[in-house]
């Protein structure tokens, strides 16, 4: 069942663990993809220095500001996309950015976006970008309603495993706000980017 706008309108750190387990599907004429997320991120701007929001309202960071349940796609570092769920409330510049994805659906499809690499190979979607490219997420996802037909969440057809929560990954340039205990992760699931010591 596809996840309603209320989902998403709720305190990140909440929506941010409870994404653990859930399916991200995306449908494209390509076919459907779609994957188990198995590793969050919160971003709680503009206080946390993490988040693109703490530069303040600009052009890139528009749909942050806005209602939740959209998405939030940007480039990283010019090479690759990563995708944010918009949550909280409007004006409330809030985002859960998706790390990792077991994928579950198209896995022939993903793996050709991919490259060519075997369907099972861990490698398909253990990183934001990775997961983008799997699933033919991009710049033009941009500002998508979360709530419409063709990029989704979805609950799943088992629960997550254990999760394990840690520091974000590649924020040291965020002082303090970079040691927040805002990663949430599958415990023991391959697809996981950064393996913690569990």
């Amino acid at each position: 069942m596809k996840l309603p706008r209320g989902f998403y309108a709720r305190p990140v750190l909440v929506v941010a663990r409870e994404c653990i387990g859930k399916l991200l599907v995306h449908r494209t004429p390509e076919g459907e993809a779609a994957g188990r997320i198995v590793e969050t991120e919160a971003y709680r701007g503009p206080l946390d220095l993490a988040a693109h929001s703490a530069r303040g309202l600009t052009k890139r960071t528009a749909v942050m500001f806005g209602p939740p349940g959209y998405a939030y796609v940007y480039l990283i570092y010019g090479l690759s996309w990563a995708m944010n769920l918009i949550v909280a409330s409007e004006g409330e510049p809030h985002a859960v950015l998706i790390r990792a994805l077991e994928p579950v659906r198209g896995l022939e499809l993903i793996a050709r976006r991919r490259g060519g690499k075997r369907p099972a190979s861990r490698e398909l979607t253990n990183g934001p970008g990775k997961l983008t490219q799997a699933l033919g997420i991009s710049g033009d996802d941009y500002g998508r309603d979360l709530c419409g037909a063709r990029l989704f969440l979805e609950d799943p057809d088992r629960p997550a495993a254990k999760i394990g929560r840690s520091a974000r990954i590649n924020v040291d340039y965020a002082g303090a706000w970079a040691a927040k205990q805002w990663r949430f992760y599958e415990r023991g699931n391959r697809y996981v980017s950064v393996r913690p010591r569990d």
